[in-house]
């Protein structure tokens, strides 16, 4: 009997996008130690999805890859915050296998757009095309299957300003925008009401970009401090939420034990 090699598939990879366009909430955590043992412990932990952060936290891409291998031998789904929208580093994240790309600092919907183009493969974008790349199957994945990968990479998209939440409607209307995601440090500040997250005007701003997403079937996200504030935010229609970072667990972690020891010790 002849021995035929099984039909080549798509390499399996986080069902994140499906669920968060089904808008099932999610839970996530930054990544900001570039440490690929600190983004293991998390996603052990059952998170929904992390956040490599390359915009804020000490890492590069250099340590990258290693995050990544440790993040997706769990359920978990890795994504990549950008240093920035710019093609090469989208694409780079990507070809070394991502689950998705968070991207900062935009504001104009042709922003938006042109970044979208950078993510897909020909003909929906105009993404770099190396079958032998982590992010594509290391060559098992034929280039007619390649296209199908389009459809699994998650992509977030922050409001950080005033003019973004303005164009939150147009921004959310783009196919592949798949979250709107408010940084609320980045949104208080070019607001000029640092911190304020009470604010009317903060909220107000809030309530906008979730209606956009709504109104288009994405997700919307936003960045707390800690699990007691998820109530009040799943309130007004977000469902894609971070609870920090593995950096500030450790803070608060190290402080917590140290307060319980000198008073102890008292």
């Amino acid at each position: 009997m002849t021995n035929q090699a099984a039909p080549a598939q798509v390499p399996p990879r986080s069902d994140l996008r499906r669920r968060v366009l089904a808008g099932e909430p999610t839970v996530g955590l930054f990544i900001n130690l570039a440490s690929a043992v600190s983004a293991e412990i998390v996603a052990r932990a059952g998170y929904d999805w992390t956040v490599v952060d390359l915009e804020h936290g000490p890492g590069t891409e250099a340590e990258l890859l290693g995050q990544l291998l440790a993040i997706q031998a769990t359920p978990t789904a890795a994504v990549v915050r950008v240093v920035s929208a710019e093609r090469m580093r989208v694409g780079r994240v990507l070809d070394l296998g991502a689950d998705g790309l968070m991207i900062p600092r935009l504001e104009t919907p042709q922003d938006v757009a042109d970044t979208v183009s950078w993510m897909r493969y020909p003909p929906a974008g105009i993404r770099g095309v190396a079958a032998g790349t982590r992010g594509a199957g290391y060559g098992t994945v034929p280039h007619p299957q390649l296209q199908a990968l389009n459809e699994r990479i998650l992509g977030v998209f922050q409001v950080e300003s005033p003019v973004a939440v303005e164009a939150a409607d147009e921004m959310a209307a783009i196919d592949g925008v798949d979250v709107l995601f408010v940084g609320p440090a980045d949104l208080s500040h070019s607001m000029g009401i640092p911190g304020a997250f009470d604010d009317p005007a903060f909220l107000a701003a809030l309530d906008r970009v979730s209606v956009a997403a709504k109104a288009h079937g994405k997700g919307a996200g936003i960045l707390l401090r800690d699990a007691s504030e998820v109530p009040a935010y799943r309130a007004r229609g977000y469902d894609f939420i971070g609870i920090g970072s593995d950096s500030g667990m450790v803070m608060s972690g190290a402080r917590s034990q140290l307060a319980a020891a000198r008073a102890a010790l008292a």
